[in-house]
């Protein structure tokens, strides 16, 4: 992170009147900044490939693209979108401040200048920056270590396990109560390596972007169901998959949906009791694929259905075999379901026992565009 003590802070200047730039390269130098000066748009783009500024002054009225538009043109580059910008303009109109700062504008300043107005924006847009970048930095440095963590643990927990099986093995050999303590080392390390392993699926799904584009939907479902069968047949749980014999072609990210699905499958048969029916059913509408996930559980109660899609939200109900749950599997579909333009509700009628959620996607069109 830049501060005032370390790194000097760079303002790419915009405005066309050389006196302009005087005034504001005085008042500005003065204070410690280093000032890039551009006259026009194509050079203000040219000095921005050059050097990242850690700000930007942009006069509204420029010779050859107004400030408005220039604007635009910076914030649709991901190199430079995070650069706040500071309008300067005669004008006090205040449709043109509007139109500014929802263009991607932090701040509206007029002229003639207020010296100290112009030093307090600047610094507090400044700090707001520093502050945002040390947020990141601590964001990425936070992914790091829960990445080195998740992948120590797994190594230690693998360990655990196999030692455990091995001991298992030779039992016979123990007295009683150390061969009911090596079986609960056993399952406990299978849960906890679960748990980071459900961990690790979400935490990736919240954090990658998603990539809209046509893919078969039915295709996808299939798959994940055949992938949670062996866990649904172990809890002597009835799970079927009934899709369209014609291909669901729907707008959105395939491993988005494949997480979508993972979290509302396995979320079923965890908290499902044997001998109960998790079912997947899938269809298509007019301009959309409609995806359905129900079960004969117990369902969610009223406290439940409020904070149902929230962020580490502990239900009522708890997995009948002791699975893994973090809180966060319906929180992240509802998220990823949303990128894709989507809806995920729970369209169980309140009262009700068991869980019904629907998934609704565009559809492809003929002319290859959604609906």
């Amino acid at each position: 992170m830049k501060s005032s003590n370390s790194i000097r802070q760079t303002l790419l200047v915009i405005d066309d009147q050389e006196e302009n730039l005087r005034i504001l390269g005085a008042i500005l130098t003065m204070m410690g900044y280093d000032l890039i000066p551009a006259f026009d748009g194509k050079q203000a783009l040219q000095r921005l490939s050059a050097r990242l500024p850690d700000l930007i002054l942009l006069d509204i009225v420029l010779p050859d693209i107004d400030g408005v538009a220039l604007c635009r043109k910076i914030k649709e580059n991901p190199a430079w979108h995070e650069i706040p910008i500071i309008f300067v303009s005669a004008s006090d109109d205040k449709n043109l401040v509007v139109q500014a700062l929802e263009t991607g504008g932090v701040d509206y300043i007029t002229k003639p200048y207020n010296k100290a107005e112009l030093i307090s924006r600047v610094r507090a847009h400044l700090a707001l920056k520093e502050s945002r970048d040390a947020l990141r930095a601590l964001a990425a440095d936070k992914d790091v270590l829960l990445g080195m963590l998740a992948h120590d643990f797994k190594n230690h927990l693998a360990g655990v396990m196999m030692s455990a099986r091995v001991l298992s093995e030779r039992t016979a050999d123990l007295p009683e109560r150390s061969a009911a303590l090596i079986k609960e080392i056993g399952h406990s390390s299978e849960r906890m390596l679960g748990f980071i392993h459900q961990f690790h699926a979400n935490h990736q799904a919240a954090t990658e972007a998603l990539t809209p584009q046509p893919f078969d939907a039915s295709a996808v479902i299939r798959q994940v169901a055949r992938h949670h069968g062996p866990h649904a047949l172990s809890k002597n749980i009835t799970l079927t998959c009934t899709m369209p014999d014609t291909p669901m072609r729907a707008i959105g990210d395939t491993n988005g949906l494949r997480q979508i699905m993972e979290n509302l499958i396995s979320n079923a048969i965890k908290f499902v009791p044997p001998e109960g029916v998790v079912a997947i059913d899938g269809k298509l509408e007019p301009g959309r694929v409609v995806i359905e996930v129900s079960d004969n559980g117990p369902g969610f109660s009223e406290d439940d259905r409020g904070r149902l899609f929230k962020r580490y939200a502990r239900l009522s109900a708890q997995p009948t075999a002791g699975e893994p749950s973090t809180g966060l599997g319906l929180h992240i579909a509802k998220r990823l379901v949303g990128q894709m333009g989507g809806r995920l509700d729970l369209i169980t009628p309140p009262g009700e026992t068991g869980a019904r959620f629907q998934v609704i996607l565009n559809a492809l069109t003929k002319t290859g565009n959604p609906d």
